[in-house]
Formats: structure tokens, C-alpha cells, sequence
């Protein structure tokens, strides 16, 4: 939880532009790669083209994704895309070091939608960093001034420079929890905002264990779309202070940010907000 330093460069967590075309064809790598998970704190991770989490893609409903998974590391691994309804034999299977394999599906919900490594044990590959996400358009999914993605996940320490470690996976006994990978980046990095700016923030609970309950500090939720459904919209008279997410959950959250300040946001599960679910808007 220190400052993790002048040079620390935080993960940008500006969600993606829907790309052209209806056909969206790209290659993802595993690859295992050490890298710093805290300020100090190293571990060797199992990614998807060595982040963690893997690529954001986006699409529409409609649109067809070709993936190619190529496995450039030292363990079997595979894929699970929960963005397309497919037949899990053949395109979930593990494929071992060196080997690639093509994996088809067409986008028929919208929604944030996670996608993981498919290999057993799924705990230690999805906690050790193989997860990343989807985001399928609603298609009446109106403009905003600055989108979001935030993918909450946790971190299981095994020794330094090291895989996670399975035993506190399987005990539930998080080292930390984040956002985007890395414990309290954007409280170091903090989000950029205007106020008076409509502001839609992406959420996905990559788990493998904790929910997720996220809070803005001092803001209030006009819109919200969770698991494919509009539960808030502008025009409601109601508003929400959290969205609620299980592990593999996933949706969105719209604010205006009412005057210039900082505003943190938080998982509201205190204990994890304390172990790194946590962050801040700039708002100028």
C-alpha cells in the first residue's frame, strides 16, 4: 500500500472506442511474465498479451470476434469468452506451449462480459492474472463525455518473483484486492474529470473470490446497467449509490460530478477498499 514513486505509470483506464467493421479478428498471447503487482511486490504472471487483465475488446451485438489464441508460455492454457454462447469442447480446450488455436463466436447480448483462461485449475490461472473483458454495446447506448473501464480483481501473494500462491485461493485469504491490476494505482493516478461532465464507468468483477460493491464518494448514480438490464436511467426519479457485482459480473454506472474536487471511489466492502479497491476522480 506504499506510494509506489515519481516514475510508477498506471494502467490507462480509458475504455476503448467500438471499433469498425462487424468482423473483429486478433491474436492474444499468453505469456508468463514477472512483474510488479505492488510497490516492492513481484510475481510471476499467467496473462493474456502480458497484462493484467488481459486486453479490453469491444464490439456490438451482431458483431462476429475470431480470436486467436497463441500460447507463447510453459503451461497448457485455454479460453473462455462468456460473450459468446458456443459449445465449450473444442474452442475451451487447453492447448500447450507453442501451439495456437482459433476461437469463434458472434456477440448476441450486450454487456461487460468476462473472458478467462479455461485451464483446471480455473482458481490459480483466473487469480494468477489470466481474466480480462468484453464490452458488447446496448445497442441504444447513448454518447458520454468520458468512459471507464475498472476490472476488480485479487491479488494472492506467493513468494517474491513467484505464481500466486493456491493454498490462499482456495483459503480466500486475498493479499489485496485492485482495480485494474495493481493496489490503489488511480489513488497515486488519479481519474481525470470535468464537472458537469456525464462520466460512464465500465465494471467487471474478475473475482476469482470477492464481490464487488462500487461507490463513488460524494456522487450519485443516475444510470445503471447490470448483468444486460437498465435498472437506472436519467430520467427516473430514483437514483443508486452502489452497483453490486458477483465474481464474473459485470455493468456500467453513470454520474455528472455536481463541482470541482476529488472524489474517491471505493469498493464498499471496507476491508477490501483497505486492501487496494480503491482510487479517486480528479475533477476539475
Amino acid at each position: 500500500m506504499a506510494d509506489p514513486g515519481a516514475a510508477f505509470v498506471a494502467r490507462d483506464a480509458t475504455a476503448p472506442p467500438v471499433p469498425p467493421g462487424r468482423l473483429h479478428r486478433r491474436e492474444l498471447h499468453v505469456r508468463e511474465v514477472v512483474r510488479e503487482v505492488a510497490p516492492g511486490v513481484r510475481q510471476r504472471l499467467w496473462t493474456f498479451d502480458g497484462t493484467v487483465p488481459g486486453p479490453v475488446l469491444r464490439g456490438r451485438v451482431g458483431d462476429t470476434f475470431e480470436i486467436t489464441l497463441v500460447n507463447d508460455g510453459t503451461l497448457d492454457h485455454g479460453i473462455d469468452f462468456h460473450a459468446g454462447a458456443v459449445a465449450p469442447d473444442e474452442v475451451m480446450r487447453p492447448i500447450d506451449p507453442g501451439q495456437r488455436l482459433t476461437y469463434r463466436f458472434t456477440a448476441t447480448r450486450a454487456g461487460i462480459w468476462m473472458y478467462h483462461c479455461s485451464t483446471m485449475p480455473m482458481l490459480h490461472h483466473i487469480g494468477n492474472g489470466m481474466y480480462g473483458a468484453v464490452i458488447v454495446d446496448p445497442p441504444d447506448l447513448p454518447r458520454v463525455d468520458r468512459e471507464y473501464v475498472l476490472v476488480q480483481s485479487e491479488l494472492y501473494l506467493g513468494p517474491d518473483g513467484e505464481p500466486g500462491d493456491l493454498a490462499a485461493m482456495q483459503a480466500e485469504r486475498p493479499d489485496a484486492v485492485v482495480f485494474n491490476g495493481y493496489p490503489a494505482q488511480y489513488a497515486h493516478r488519479p481519474l481525470p474529470a470535468r464537472a458537469g461532465e456525464r462520466v460512464r464507468v465500465w465494471l467487471l468483477d474478475a473475482g476469482p473470490n470477492r464481490d464487488s460493491s462500487f461507490h463513488i464518494v460524494g456522487a450519485q448514480f443516475d444510470t445503471v446497467y447490470r448483468e444486460g438490464h437498465w435498472e437506472n436511467r436519467p430520467t427516473d426519479p430514483g437514483g443508486a449509490q452502489v452497483l453490486s457485482l458477483t465474481p464474473a459480473g459485470g455493468g456500467f454506472v453513470e454520474t455528472v460530478f455536481p463541482a470541482a474536487g476529488h472524489y474517491p471511489f471505493v469498493s464498499h466492502a471496507m476491508v477490501d477498499a483497505e486492501r487496494g479497491a480503491r482510487g479517486l476522480f480528479e475533477v476539475r
